[in-house]
């Protein structure tokens, strides 16, 4: 018999971790704030560990509670999804939507099921590219998800998570040869992605510093790959914030190195012309513009307390 805490308090607890606020939870839950503070503690009292930081007027995770949501909200999301597939009906709306894989893997799957339950009607059809969006056939889509260094002319571009480069790699390899600065990356392999070619340069560039000879490179063909390896321990990655964040907050990866700041291209949604569903892509573009702030404020935390500042120091 599986031995699982109580699953309203599984719920309240994710919801408060997601939004770090007992308010915000309350309201998606449709409980009261007391409700969620009770159920809160109750999880706390049945694991015996301490899940948050009560501060005045704002709430922390702890470590352990971290660890817990990166295992609870893609469990719950899982759920979701399965019983939305068996209840759907068959005259859902189809949103298609083109999107860098990556991204789609690693930043937009983990927080989907949050649009499935607010849009149970809708059925989202991901696809992956990179291909310039001038060369698509749009007719086929109602958006395409691009990195972009400013809107495209002649396009409808809506900006919705801003991001730059942050050095990761697992933790245990910093236990054999810790980083304390950009001189000791020699002593590691640094990771490069094909779709990123200058990135190291460029972040040697902005520290003011001439390039280390690394103790050794890798290229991947996908920055999807080059991730993947920095967690794995094959060396020293430059990824997007955003793209990184969860494997960050959950300890699958450190960021050793707090400066300088490399800006990467910001993530926009791009509309087709030929959408039939405006208004259903305007909801989903103001959810992609939420969960965008909520990336922006998780960054602000847990890259902060990695590096020993404050949140919003990054």
């Amino acid at each position: 018999m599986r031995r699982l805490p109580p699953l309203n308090a599984i719920r309240a607890f994710e919801a408060a971790a997601r939004h770090l606020s007992f308010t915000k939870a309350a309201h998606e839950l449709c409980v009261t704030h007391g409700a969620v503070s009770r159920q809160v503690a109750a999880l706390e009292n049945h694991l015996g560990l301490a899940l948050f930081h009560r501060l005045n007027h704002q709430i922390q995770l702890t470590d352990e509670g971290r660890a817990l949501l990166s295992e609870v909200g893609p469990a719950l999301d899982r759920i979701a999804l399965s019983t939305y597939s068996l209840t759907r009906k068959a005259g859902r709306v189809v949103l298609a939507i083109n999107a860098p894989p990556t991204f789609t893997m690693k930043w937009l799957i983990p927080r989907l099921s949050g649009f499935q339950r607010q849009h149970p009607e809708v059925e989202l059809r991901l696809t992956t590219g990179v291909a310039a969006v001038e060369s698509m056939a749009l007719p086929e889509l109602d958006a395409v998800i691009r990195r972009l260094s400013a809107p495209l002319p002649r396009f409808d571009c809506h900006e919705f998570l801003r991001t730059n480069l942050v050095a990761v790699c697992a933790p245990e390899i910093l236990e054999l040869a810790p980083v304390r600065g950009p001189q000791d990356l020699k002593q590691h392999t640094l990771i490069n992605a094909s779709t990123h070619p200058h990135a190291w340069e460029q972040w040697f560039a902005a520290a003011g510093l001439e390039a280390v000879a690394p103790g050794g490179t890798l290229m991947f063909e996908e920055m999807y790959f080059a991730h993947q390896a920095a967690v794995d321990g094959l060396g020293i990655a430059l990824v997007p914030e955003p793209l990184a964040i969860d494997d960050l907050a959950a300890g699958r990866l450190s960021a050793p190195l707090g400066a300088p700041r490399v800006y990467d291209p910001s993530y926009f949604l791009i509309a087709s012309p030929h959408t039939r569903h405006r208004a259903l892509l305007e909801d989903f573009l103001a959810w992609l513009q939420d969960q965008g702030e909520e990336s922006d404020r998780l960054c602000d935390e847990v890259l902060g307390a990695m590096r020993g500042g404050q949140p919003g120091s990054r």
